[in-house]
This record gives C-alpha cells, structure tokens and sequence, in this order.
C-alpha cells in the first residue's frame, strides 16, 4: 500500500507540504485522461486515511464516473472504508446533476471528514457552489488559495482547454509548427518532410491527441495529403480507445480533391471542409456526398482564395457549440497568421530544428501581413522551452497572460 510517508512526506510537515504529495499523485492520475474526457475536464482523486493512500481514481471518459466516484469505488475494492477519510481531488467537485448525479452528495454520503481542491470549477454559474454543499455538511473545504503554488498553477493548467470552453463557449486555440532556426516550414517548391526529428514528431501526435479537432488549410491538403489522424507508437497507449479526431479543412473556395485522404479515407465523417458563401452549389454538393461541409461567412476584406477570408470568430462559435474544447492549428504560414495575427490563438507549440533554410521563396511559418510596428508584435507569456532528441520546443501563451480563476475562497 502506497503510503504518504513513502511520497517524500517530510517527518513534522507543515499543513501545506502535507498536502502536497497526494495532490500530485492526483495529478498525474488525471492526466491518463488526456484525450477521452472531453468535453469534460481531466480530473484525478486520492482518498487518504491517516498517512496511507486508500483509494484512487480518475475520469476516465465523458459520461462515466467522476474521479471522487473511482476514488471510492477503489477504495471499497480494497476493502477500505471511506469514513473519516480526505479526498484530494484537483477540480472543485461538481455539485450538479449532468450525464452522473453530483459528487458533492456521493463524498457527503460517504463520510469524507476533508476535501482538498487543487482548482476552483471554471464554469461561473458552478464556481464556489461546491464548497458551500460540502461545508454546510459538516466537511473541511481547503480550496486552491491554501494548498499554494505549484500544485495548484498545474491543476489550473491540466484544463486550460475546457477552463477555456466552459466560460467562452470557443475552443483553446493551439498554434503548432515545425520550423528551422530562420522560421521556415518548408522549401519553396513545398518540400518538409522531415524538418523535425522523431522525437518531436511524437509530441506532435501528443497534441493530437489532447485535441477534439484539428485544422489546416487547402494549400497543406494539396501540397501534402496529409491524413491528420491520431498515431501511437506507446505500447501504453495501445490499449486505451481514444474519441477520433475531427479534422477541419479550411478550404474558402472548395478546392479540396475528391481524392484526398481527409476525403476518401475510412474517416472521412469526421472531416468538415470549411467553405464561403461564393462556391458553386455542385462543388458543395460534390464534397458533401463524402464528408461535412459547412457554409461559413466571409470577412468583408475578402479577396480571392485566402483563407483568411473565413470568418473565424463565426467558425470558431460554431465548433465551440459543438463541443469542440480544443483546436489543434497545423496550418501553413497564412492560415498560422490569420489565427495569431487575428488573436484568435492562446498558444503556441514551436519546434525548432537546429537547420537554417534560407530563401526568399521558402515558406514561413506565419506569414500574414505581419505586424506593421514593434509595438503590435505578438508577446508571448509563460514561456517554457524543452529539448526534444536535437530539437528545441517553445511553448507558451499568446498575447496577454491567462486569466487566474479564483483561489482566494475562504476556507
């Protein structure tokens, strides 16, 4: 039985560092979540009786048990009981009925004695609601603004997709581009495969796999017929089913081949061609036989075929009312700008390959018209770097720096 003590627990901890151990022990079981909650949030839970771990879990996918559920589940499985007991969990336990009635009545009736959250419920009609029910039961709430940092920022983070979505109704916006030293995707004549090593390649199928969707635009359809599916080389990995990947083609005059994999493949129900109110009807009625096309309005500064035409604040609406938490952007240079340069991005997944391309002619990884000034340049915050095999990845916020949810509620 794993222990407290066995978790680095110091001998006369002060409150917080107690708390800390089985609050990243809940973490890391909430990350097996990653890519079959959605649209709910990743969540993990550790029952705790005097200094030994009793019981474990985590949200495996949307409509099954909640974390605290499998936590208790697991705890009676084991044969021990869950009175008297803390609950570490990192979300505010729900206290709604949804798809599964609220965990706020399953820890009261259970007998928790203390509930330690490592973030507050995003959604502000939710928010504190929780903590109120568990409180007037008798139950010790310690929120977020006593644990401290840095369990909580991870807790906080784990779900910035869904805290995202749940208030905006828009999906996270995610920016990934594999480039040279001098920002270059791909030679002049298109040429890319491969910029990165493999090791960066995986994280690119990572991301994937944290995604409800993915996007690109017509130029990457068909300088490479890419498949933009979702590809594990982890045996660990192997045996987990994953929602499939929605993938979004941003295609303003229907130029899409029938002959393309997003098209023609065993998946195409899950791609939509994102197309202007200028197609002809038969090139609409053409694509729609095979996979979904959506009609989204153009900018009033429109020209031609770029997709920057799309309006993306509409198409962006759209996909968030259908459940879309988190968009994945795999664009060229022009479909990278539109979202970085238009603000419609909060992060960015750089890899840096230790090459340097050159050219006039060669593709960039966002093109755009650029910032006119200095002073209109995209300022990136909480900026992390990590080497990936010879490759650096940058990753970091967009613009101004995410908003903190509350953590400062009473105790």
């Amino acid at each position: 039985m794993l222990t407290c003590k066995q978790m680095s627990r110091p001998k006369n901890p002060a409150p917080i560092e107690s708390m800390r151990p089985a609050l990243r022990l809940a973490l890391r079981l909430a990350r097996r979540g990653s890519g079959t909650t959605s649209p709910n949030p990743m969540v993990g839970a550790v029952l705790v009786q005097g200094d030994r771990v009793i019981g474990r879990g985590w949200h495996r996918r949307a409509g099954g048990p909640h974390a605290e559920i499998e936590a208790l589940a697991d705890a009676q499985r084991r044969g021990n009981s869950p009175s008297g007991a803390t609950i570490y969990v990192t979300l505010e336990p729900c206290c709604t009925h949804g798809r599964t009635p609220p965990c706020t009545a399953a820890l009261i009736a259970a007998g928790i004695k203390r509930v330690v959250v490592g973030a507050v419920d995003p959604n502000p009609k939710h928010a504190g609601r929780g903590f109120q029910i568990l409180r007037q039961a008798g139950i010790e709430v310690v929120p977020p603004g006593s644990v401290g940092a840095p369990e909580t920022d991870e807790c906080a983070r784990l779900n910035e997709a869904f805290n995202h979505w749940i208030v905006l109704r828009t999906p996270f916006v995610t920016v990934k581009a594999a480039m040279t030293l001098d920002g270059k995707i791909a030679t002049a004549s298109g040429e890319s495969k491969w910029i990165t090593g493999e090791k960066a390649r995986a994280y690119g199928m990572k991301l994937r796999q944290g995604s409800d969707a993915i996007l690109v635009g017509i130029n990457t359809i068909l300088a490479d017929d890419p498949s933009l599916t979702f590809r594990s080389e982890s045996k660990s990995n192997r045996n987990i089913q994953h929602p499939k990947l929605r993938r979004i083609v941003l295609d303003s005059m229907a130029r899409t081949p029938l002959t393309a994999k997003v098209v023609s493949d065993e998946q195409a129900a899950l791609t939509t061609i994102v197309v202007s109110q200028l197609v002809p009807k038969r090139r609409i009625a053409a694509l729609a036989s095979r996979v979904r096309v959506l009609v989204v309005p153009l900018t009033q500064s429109a020209i031609g075929n770029r997709q920057s035409a799309i309006e993306l604040p509409w198409l962006l609406r759209k996909l968030g009312s259908e459940n879309v938490t988190s968009l994945l952007v795999e664009g060229g240079g022009e479909v990278n700008a539109s979202f970085l340069l238009g603000g419609f991005a909060q992060r960015v997944a750089f890899c840096y390959a230790p090459k340097i391309l050159g050219g006039r002619d060669s593709r960039k990884a966002v093109a755009g018209d650029g910032a006119k000034n200095l002073s209109d340049v995209i300022q990136l915050h909480e900026i992390e770097w990590r080497q990936l095999g010879l490759d650096l990845l940058l990753t970091a916020r967009v613009g101004e720096p995410a908003r903190r949810l509350p953590t400062g509620l009473k105790a």
